[in-house]
């Protein structure tokens, strides 16, 4: 019973080994993650444009919900950059900043993106995520980064710019330059080199002066916390605030309220859409950071049941003043890193983050917006990865034109069209290299039984007999292509009298490809030309048994090529 229930609940798996060793590491873990995400969740919850305390109740019921239906032994659930982007994207549509609606819009967004991953999950549907090529996905990540700095320069110089795209972020800016208040410009530059500083430096100072890994590690974590305080404090003694420096102001103290989404059919429809690539976007993010971290100590997760951990942790999130979350790459590895063993350590920080909200909002009243923004620079430009492009230039044209589209139109158009073309460009990048399958003529190695590419290898070869084998497995998109492929090679005055299609690469015959079989067949019949196979996967054949393609095929099926070639070249 409990073995069966563990595969839908993994709690009951990892909670039946959890002693006090497990204990102490996963709560070091959690005092590291901790204090690096009241800083940072209170900057994507800005990043959002919702009010700061969302970003502290979207990491406290959802990081427990994930502990307990989530297969990740490491991953970090919240509020990230992207998604929180893409959240003031889509809510921005159909509510105005700052009003009731704006929240419940968000809150709707959430609990769309959990029933949707939720619905993903109990379908078995992980695979899916399989389809988005991962360069185009850096693309998509790298050109957020950009918008995402871009739009936090307006926090960074006090002014009030706007936009959703980096044209428009950029001439608003311009637009503002007469608003500009230097003492923001100054705190907001000083905060983001010293979380630069803080990133590369710090750890290695500690390091030489005699600190333990483990100490220089918190302090390194803690290095937004140490902003927060000293510009908070500054603000306050100095009474910035009177100057024209903006500041986060009353934050709700208390635990997360019970909210509700809104079900209005307007609504719902309204943000269906951005719903389901908020999903998409962050399940891939999300399942890549957890597969890389269990990998590390050899360990599984389960993709199906990693939807149904993130979708309730959204659908956490739409009644407890959240907006949507998901496993972020950052925490991720800093819980790693820190030694988290379970999924406890996330409860762990839940409860941390409780008592955050419970007895620390009022101490950042004078926070200015500044230093959440340069906390948000500073993290998402780790994103940005133009290296991406050179990459894929030296390794797949194709590869570098869909990363480069959707790059551009990120930037140019905003991130829910940069998104959708990030998805259909990977499905149609797929179904365009599926779509012509690798075909080889191959010949025989002398001396051997195996058999190669006629343009790789010096082989043997027969004037009469074409042997060409397929790359791929054949389905409607691909089918015609091998038509034509054989068509053209048996015409023109060829010798050709027997055609060997060898079948070891072929997983699938879909029913397209079986009438584009039986096609080829009775075309090289009229031809007086043999069709032949060799070297078919059995599951292959069984299928090609419950139709009449080989009753009615004019040649053999071989069970090894090197069979086919004795057949035609007799010794």
């Amino acid at each position: 019973m409990i073995e069966q229930l563990s595969r839908y609940v993994p709690v009951f798996d990892w909670g039946r080994t959890y002693n006090r060793s497990t204990f102490s590491n996963d709560m070091i873990a959690a005092l590291i993650v901790t204090i690096m995400l009241i800083p940072q969740s209170l900057a994507y919850a800005l990043l959002a444009g919702l009010p700061p305390e969302a970003g502290i109740y979207a990491s406290i019921v959802p990081i427990v919900l994930y502990a307990i239906f989530g297969t990740s032994r490491a991953l970090a659930v919240g509020p990230v950059a992207v998604v929180s982007l893409l959240t003031a994207s889509a809510v921005g549509q159909v509510a105005e900043q700052g009003t009731a609606g704006y929240a419940v819009a968000a809150l709707t967004l959430a609990f769309l993106s959990g029933g949707f991953l939720v619905l993903l999950g109990v379908l078995r549907l992980g695979f899916l995520a399989n389809f988005l090529s991962h360069p185009v996905i850096a693309g998509f990540i790298t050109a957020s980064g950009i918008l995402i700095a871009t739009s936090q320069l307006k926090h960074i110089m006090g002014v009030s710019a706007s936009g959703h795209t980096l044209p428009e972020m950029v001439a608003s800016i311009f637009e503002h330059l007469g608003e500009i208040n230097f003492i923001t410009v100054v705190i907001g530059v000083l905060a983001t080199a010293f979380l630069f500083w803080v990133r590369k430096g710090l750890k290695p100072l500690l390091k030489s002066m005699g600190a333990s890994p483990l100490i220089a590690d918190i302090a390194t974590k803690a290095g937004p916390v140490a902003a927060v305080v000293v510009t908070t404090l500054s603000v306050w003694l100095f009474g910035l605030n009177g100057a024209g420096v903006k500041i986060v102001g009353d934050v709700p103290q208390g635990l997360p309220p019970l909210t509700l989404p809104s079900f209005s059919p307007d609504i719902l429809g309204a943000l269906l859409v951005p719903a389901i690539l908020i999903s998409v976007i962050g399940f891939v993010e999300s399942v890549s950071v957890a597969q890389t971290l269990a990998a590390k100590k050899r360990q599984r997760i389960d993709p199906d049941q990693e939807l149904i951990g993130l979708g309730a942790a959204n659908i956490g999130a739409a009644f407890t003043g959240g907006y949507p979350v998901t496993g972020g790459f950052s925490r991720s590895v800093v819980n790693y890193d820190a030694g988290a063993e379970t999924p406890a350590a996330g409860a762990y920080t839940a409860v941390g983050l409780s008592i955050a909200a419970v007895g620390l909002t009022p101490l950042v009243y004078f926070l200015p917006n500044a230093t959440l923004a340069a906390t948000i620079i500073v993290a998402v430009l780790s994103l940005v990865d133009f290296s991406i492009l050179k990459k894929t230039w030296n390794y797949s044209k194709k590869d570098f034109a869909a990363v480069a589209v959707t790059i551009l139109l990120t930037l140019g158009m905003g991130v829910e069209v940069g998104v959708a073309t990030g998805v259909l460009v990977s499905v149609l990048l797929h179904l365009y290299k599926t779509s012509r399958p690798h075909v080889a003529e191959v010949g025989l190695v002398p001396g051997t039984q195996h058999f190669r590419n006629i343009h790789r290898h010096s082989v043997e070869t027969n004037d009469t007999l074409l042997n060409l084998r397929v790359d791929e497995s054949l389905y409607f998109a691909n089918a015609r292509f091998l038509e034509d492929y054989i068509q053209k090679r048996v015409t023109n005055g060829t010798l050709i009298k027997n055609v060997v299609l060898m079948f070891p690469a072929i997983n699938d015959v879909d029913y397209s490809a079986l009438e584009s079989l039986e096609a080829i067949n009775s075309r090289l019949r009229d031809m007086g030309i043999g069709l032949h196979l060799s070297e078919v996967k059995g599951p292959v054949m069984d299928r090609l048994d419950r139709s009449h393609f080989l009753d009615d095929l004019n040649g053999r099926v071989f069970l090894s090529q090197y069979d086919a070639w004795r057949a035609f070249n007799p010794v």
